[in-house]
This record gives structure tokens, sequence and C-alpha cells, in this order.
């Protein structure tokens, strides 16, 4: 069954077509890797399938309901969620804060609710800190949950971001770039969890030019060029398709 279906996705930006004509489906509890040469376009379809701009004609569909003209807040509340490529946390805030914010959903949140149902208003606020705590030991960070996160490193960053989109319970997480700007020991702590959040049921689809990283998570792979399909296949497929050399490798084998 699909969790996440795009089907002929065309977005324009004047007269260039930065995707044209993208389908892409992707199956409940897999992971998924999106790869391309620059400029394939893999950012404006992550963009597009979060709803953060608007296709030009296509259509998607998450969990199998039309999400096509639905704003990023909708789908999110539906289960998708998305990382960024250079994780922008609130720095002032500490990583508990930061996590919390993500909770969707409160009766807090509805302003007269604080004085009409106090008592659940502040159970529901127990459960999301215990929420935010068990996703940051999940992510190695619980030592520093009282900390600002801007004491963070860049790879700590994306363990936050990935704590903090899991607060949301989606179905479907968007990663673009997790493994930018993280050292050896820390990626191997992200693919860790990576896998360990998978296992329990929530889909991944990724943008990574880490070929590795991707090999190693990814049993399907969607390579992009020029803002169409260019192959699909498993990874050990991939990496010996003469297409996929000449146009994300440069045509070195």
């Amino acid at each position: 069954m699909a969790v996440l279906e795009a089907r002929n996705l065309t977005k324009r930006f004047g007269g260039m077509a930065a995707v044209d004509g993208m389908s892409l489906s992707v199956a409940q509890g897999e992971v998924l890797g999106l790869i391309g040469p620059n400029g394939a376009g893999k950012t404006t379809m992550f963009d597009l399938l979060a709803g953060s701009v608007r296709a030009t004609s296509g259509s998607i569909h998450l969990a199998g309901q039309d999400v096509t003209q639905a704003p990023a807040h909708r789908r999110l509340a539906g289960g998708m969620g998305r990382t960024f490529q250079i994780p922008r946390p609130f720095p002032g805030l500490s990583l508990l804060d930061n996590v919390l914010l993500a909770r969707q959903s409160q009766t807090g949140e509805r302003f007269w609710a604080n004085f009409t149902a106090p008592g659940r208003v502040a159970a529901e606020e127990r459960a999301a800190r215990d929420k935010a705590m068990a996703l940051l030991e999940l992510v190695a960070l619980a030592r520093l949950a009282d900390q600002p996160a801007q004491v963070l490193s860049g790879g700590q960053r994306k363990l936050l971001e990935l704590a903090r989109v899991m607060m949301a319970d989606p179905k479907v997480i968007l990663l673009d770039e997790p493994a930018a700007g993280v050292n050896p020991a820390l990626l191997e702590v992200l693919i860790d969890r990576i896998r360990q959040i998978n296992a329990g049921g929530v889909t991944f689809v990724l943008i990574e030019h880490n070929i590795d990283m991707v090999s190693r998570l990814c049993g399907r792979i969607v390579v992009m060029a020029q803002g169409k399909l260019l192959y699909e296949g498993r990874p050990d497929q991939v990496a010996k398709e003469p297409r996929v050399i000449e146009a994300y490798l440069g045509g070195v084998a």
C-alpha cells in the first residue's frame, strides 16, 4: 500500500520546469532514496510533496487522501513531516522546548480550555514532556535537554531536528540531506536512529549525496535528472546503470 504517491508532478518557474512530470510511489514502511546531480529537481520535489510550493500540475496523495492543494501545516497534521538540509532550531530555547514546540493539537492551545479543562491541559503537557524527553533519549541528546540549542554541533542539530519531527507523530518523514555536515561518529548514530524509527513503522524518503548512507538505508532508489525520472531500482542496480553514472557521477565508473 502506498502511503505517499505523486502523479505526474510538474512545477514551472517561468518557462523552466524544475520538476517535469515526476511520478513517485512510496510503500508503507519503506526507506526510499531520491538522488541526482545538483539541479536535478530533488529539493523542488520535496517542496512539492511537503506543501512548501504548489504544483503547476499533477497530484499528491498522502495515506490515500488527495493533499495536492493542502498547505504544509495540513500535511503535517495528516502525517507528513520534513527535515531540512540546514536545521534551524530556535537557538535560545532549550532542546526540550524545541521538541515540545512540534507537538500537534494540544487542548491547551485553545484559550478557554485552560480555564474549563485545566486537568486535561496539565495531563497533556506532562505526557508531551515525557514524550519529548524519550525522543531526546532516542537521539542521544537527553543529557543536553536543558541546554540552549545554540550549543549543538551541526550533527547534533540534525539529531534534534529528527526528534522534533517525530514529536508530530508522522507517517512519512522527508529527510533533506541528513548526512550533510555530520561527522562520521554522529552519522552512525543518525543511521541507527533512522533504522530504529523505520522499524517502528515510519516511512522515510531521503535526498542524500552520501551514496554509502543511501545504499545502507534504502531498499530502492529513485534517480532524477533535469526534473525527470532517470532510473529506479535497488542500490546495486543504480550503481551499475550507465545513465546514472553519466548523469550523477559525471561519467566516472
